[in-house]
C-alpha cells in the first residue's frame, strides 16, 4: 500500500467513524429519553401505591413524592423537559406542580 492509498484508507476511516457516530447520536438521545420517561412513570406508581396502601399523608407516600421529584429534576436537568404520566406528554418548561398529589 503506497502513501496515497494509506492516506485514502485513513480518510474513509474517519469519514466511516464520523458517519456512525452522527447516526447513533440520535438513538442514544432518545434511549435517555425512554429512561426518563420510564423513571418518572415507575415514580408516579410508586406513589400512587404508597398513597393507596398507607395513606396520602403518611411517611411512605412523602418519600415516594420525594423521589418523583428527584426524578423530574433529573430530567430537567439532562433534558431540559420532563414526562407528565397523567397527561402522556412532554413538558419543556419546568411547570410541575410539587403538590400535584397532596
Amino acid at each position: 500500500m503506497n502513501h496515497s492509498q494509506k492516506l485514502s484508507a485513513t480518510a474513509l476511516s474517519l469519514l466511516a467513524g464520523a458517519f456512525l457516530l452522527f447516526t447513533a447520536a440520535p438513538r442514544l438521545h432518545a434511549d435517555e429519553s425512554d429512561r426518563c420517561q420510564r423513571r418518572i412513570a415507575h415514580e408516579e406508581h410508586e406513589l400512587h401505591r404508597a398513597i393507596e396502601r398507607h395513606g396520602r399523608n403518611s411517611r411512605q407516600a412523602d418519600h415516594e413524592r420525594h423521589e418523583l421529584h428527584e426524578a423530574r429534576e433529573r430530567c430537567w436537568r439532562e433534558h431540559h423537559r420532563w414526562w407528565d404520566e397523567h397527561e402522556h406528554r412532554w413538558h419543556t418548561d419546568r411547570d410541575w406542580n410539587e403538590h400535584d398529589h397532596d
